[in-house]
């Protein structure tokens, strides 16, 4: 109750603040009546859709849309209120300066608090436009803003066979997400021109619940089966673990479900084993992990995922969450070549320059969150997802399909 209370409060000293800079630039007296209704029917949505969210059934699209208009609303408001507090740092600041001066060094000021500078309050709301457009570009167009993003990998001990070796990873469905047809066959029609040599899924076909997946079967299947095949494995939210279910048997057969989404839609889903891509005589490994996450469901096994794979096979791991590699992966005793993992959206949240600038708010929690690293001779690629989930929208963050070639030799500088 004490944690609402502090919420509630937090907001409407949010609010004043952003309805003093509009207030502000805005004589009419209409306006700030039409201000109060948008914000107090926002907030009264959200909160009516939160306080009925069912478990049971999990995250709809009234959810997404609920979670979307909030960010609509608060976001811009919140960036008013830094501005303007700064503002009101600075005039408490000079206040107390003239109040000193005038008291104790015999000064002249009539009025110690300086008046609110109307072009501080036009600064506010021309900074609070940037998000505001840029989460409504989000929302109508962001989401399915689809890239692909090409890398070129070179490894001295890579079989001589597969130089030249072409992967596609996506990652990151959310198919409960979805609501365009025609852009999910756009992103399908990318993968396809790809004509890569293996297509990797890494994780979370669904947000919950496997009859998410059920109008996406005949789209998803249409994605070209390429000579070594289209693999997979589990992510988090193909567990079912953010619902409530009837019983343990019902939860159990939502599971076997979403791992039979795999056999629908034509890829070998990997369940901590390994399987070998085999060419001119020569051979790498692909090792899937179930879901393993230093603050989700530990699932996966390596040690089981490896079984019959040598220390001198080339490896590519497909493990979901990039937090497996951080502090279990890059440390283990066999050597992973190449890991596929997904997991993060890059927050569906950012802003990125290639080859510049990179910066969303989740680099505070995933050292590895967005793109390809490499450290000790290995790398993690981490994909930016395909889908979107809890808003509806990105923004600087686009969904990704991802291709890399594998090179033998060092890389040519």
């Amino acid at each position: 109750m004490i944690r609402l209370i502090i919420f509630i409060v937090i907001f409407v000293i949010i609010d004043i603040y952003a309805y003093q800079a509009f207030r502000t630039l805005f004589k009419y007296q209409w306006l700030p009546w039409v201000y109060f209704i948008l914000s107090i029917a926002v907030y009264s949505y959200f909160t009516y859709v939160f306080l009925n969210y069912d478990r049971s059934v999990g995250q709809t699209s009234k959810t997404l849309w609920a979670m979307g208009l909030f960010l609509l609303s608060f976001i811009p408001k919140l960036v008013v209120f830094f501005v303007m507090f700064g503002e009101d740092i600075i005039r408490l600041l000079v206040g107390g300066y003239n109040y000193i001066t005038d008291n104790f060094f015999s000064g002249t000021s009539e009025k110690y608090l300086p008046s609110r500078r109307q072009f501080v309050s036009k600064i506010a709301l021309g900074i609070a436009a940037m998000p505001l457009a840029s989460l409504l570009y989000g929302m109508y167009k962001g989401r399915y803003n689809y890239k692909v993003l090409k890398y070129t990998l070179h490894f001295e001990d890579l079989p001589k066979a597969f130089d030249g070796f072409k992967l596609t990873q996506i990652s990151d469905i959310h198919s409960g997400s979805f609501d365009n047809k025609e852009k999910i066959e756009y992103a399908i029609d990318l993968i396809n021109e790809q004509e890569t040599d293996v297509i990797l899924f890494t994780g979370d076909i669904v947000n919950t619940k496997a009859e998410e997946m059920d109008p996406w079967i005949d789209t998803f299947k249409r994605i070209k089966n390429p000579k070594f095949g289209k693999h997979s494995v589990l992510g988090n939210h193909d567990y079912g673990e953010y619902a409530s279910w009837p019983s343990k048997e019902a939860k159990q057969a939502n599971f076997e479900a979403i791992k039979n989404i795999h056999n629908k839609i034509d890829f070998n889903l990997l369940l901590n084993e390994n399987t070998f891509l085999e060419k001119d005589g020569e051979r790498i490994a692909l090792v899937g992990v179930e879901n393993w996450g230093k603050s989700f469901k530990k699932a996966g096994d390596l040690d089981k995922a490896i079984a019959s794979v040598s220390s001198e096979d080339f490896k590519i791991l497909m493990s979901h969450d990039p937090s497996h590699w951080e502090y279990e992966v890059k440390s283990h005793k066999e050597h992973f070549h190449l890991t596929l993992s997904g997991h993060t959206h890059g927050l569906q949240f950012g802003i990125e320059i290639p080859g510049f600038f990179k910066w969303s708010p989740v680099q505070y929690v995933y050292k590895q969150w967005a793109g390809l690293y490499n450290e000790a001779s290995q790398y993690i690629n981490v994909n930016r997802g395909f889908g979107y989930h809890a808003y509806p929208g990105r923004v600087g963050i686009w969904p990704e399909i991802t291709v890399i070639e594998l090179k033998k030799g060092a890389k040519v500088a």
